[in-house]
Order: structure tokens, then C-alpha cells, then sequence
């Protein structure tokens, strides 16, 4: 994905023609907070976290790619209401068809006339894990003995955390940084904020505090500056 403008300044990204991410703000992720989470995680997840659905469906999560996945959660969420990230974009009508010049399945959807192929995948994911700040899971086992473990232990994870309730992450994190003396809003105006913005500023605060925390060990003669493993410490404006 290149694209080049700041996110700051986005509320909408147009990806292709037609073809847009939006991007909600504080205030309405928390008029349903766990749905959104839920479909954020699902439509960025790689085969890894869907291993055990994968498997009750009879599908080796090992030897799928991230698009084939994709291709399967994309049409269950495209019947629900996905406005908070595509706007008005009418969605469910996407399905699996056959890209008669390539051969190969795709995403289509007859109304919109809009293919998302696996390149145009690749940019959807990458915008919407940059939003929220997330990490690609990468994890891959590296034999039989160890899939079959890690699998089992998934099952078990997944069936002892099925009752328990949501627990709120952003509703706690807007709580926790508007009393705290670095954020400059209260509750009002945090509502407003874009997902990028208020997530680039928690990033920021934490990196601000550690650096605060670094630099007073090293005025106190506890923390020897040739020592750090990251030279990013010594400034309080990070370098990503």
C-alpha cells in the first residue's frame, strides 16, 4: 500500500475508485463497541487466529493464505451493517465469483460492480490495521506435533473465555487518558477525535512517558545512555 497523505487529516481513504475506507471517530465506535472490535479483528485476522473455526470447518488453517480467509469472514460481515467502516457503501451483495480474465476467485459485488481482489485485500487490511495500530500475526508452526498442540490449546482458551463478557478496551483506554495530564481533552471533545487520531496519541503518550522516565534515570546516574538497545529513548518524539 502507498499511500502518502497523513491519516491525521483523513476521515475518509479512497482506496480505488468507488471503493473507500472510512474512518469512525471515538463517539461512534462507542455506541457499540464490542461489535465493532469483533469485526475489526475478524476481517483483519490471519488464518493463525481462526484456527480452531477453521478447523470445525474442516479446513487446515495452515494452508490457507490470508485472502482465502478473508474470502470467507468478508461475506458473513458484509450482510451487517459495516457503515462505520465503508460508509455508505452498499455490501451485501459481495460473494466469491470467478475472475473470468485471471482464473482465479474474487470478491465481487454486481451492484457496486466492484471487485476486491487480493491486491486491493492487501491494501483494505493494511489501512485498517494501521488505524488501530495492528501488528500482522505472522505465527507459524513449525511441524505437525506443534499445530496439534497449538490447536488444542486454542480450543481450550476459546471454550474457557466463551461466557465471559466483553470486556470494554477503548471505553477504559478514553477513561485512562482523559485523566491523565497529557492528553489536552476531556470526555466531549475525545468523542470527536478520529480512531487514528486519539490511537497516534495514546502511542505518542506512552512514548512520552517513557522517555520522561529514561531521561530522569539518566540524570540520576542509573541509566547509562551507551547501554539502551534503542537510541529512540533519548527523544521524545518517536521515529514511527
Amino acid at each position: 500500500m502507498d499511500f502518502k497523505k497523513s491519516l491525521l487529516n483523513c476521515t475518509i481513504v479512497e482506496l480505488r475508485p468507488h471503493f473507500s475506507v472510512k474512518i469512525p471517530t471515538v463517539g461512534e465506535i462507542l455506541e457499540d463497541e464490542a461489535a465493532y472490535y469483533r469485526m475489526v479483528s475478524s476481517l483483519t485476522a490471519t488464518p493463525f487466529q481462526y484456527m480452531v473455526p477453521l478447523d470445525d470447518m474442516g479446513i487446515d488453517s495452515f494452508k490457507i493464505t490470508d485472502y482465502e480467509l478473508f474470502k470467507l469472514v468478508f461475506p458473513v460481515y458484509a450482510r451487517s451493517d459495516l457503515s462505520l467502516l465503508f460508509g455508505d457503501l452498499k455490501t451485501d451483495d459481495f460473494d466469491v465469483y470467478l475472475d473470468p480474465s485471471s482464473g482465479t476467485q474474487i470478491l465481487y459485488s454486481p451492484f457496486n460492480r466492484i471487485a476486491i481482489d487480493e491486491l486491493l485485500y492487501n491494501d483494505l487490511v493494511g489501512m485498517i490495521r494501521k488505524m488501530h495500530l495492528l501488528e500482522k500475526n505472522n505465527q507459524k508452526p513449525g511441524n505437525p506435533s506443534a499445530r496439534k498442540y497449538l490447536l488444542e490449546k486454542e480450543r481450550k482458551k476459546l471454550k474457557r473465555n466463551s461466557k465471559k463478557p466483553y470486556e470494554p478496551y477503548l471505553e477504559k483506554l478514553v477513561v485512562a487518558l482523559v485523566n491523565t495530564c497529557e492528553f489536552p481533552y476531556d470526555y466531549n471533545s475525545c468523542m470527536n477525535l478520529s480512531i487514528y487520531r486519539f490511537n497516534q496519541s495514546f502511542k505518542q503518550i506512552q512514548h512520552k512517558i517513557s522517555f520522561d522516565k529514561t531521561m530522569i534515570g539518566v540524570y540520576s546516574g542509573t541509566v547509562d545512555t551507551s547501554k539502551l538497545s534503542s537510541k529512540e529513548a533519548l527523544t521524545w518524539i518517536p521515529n514511527k
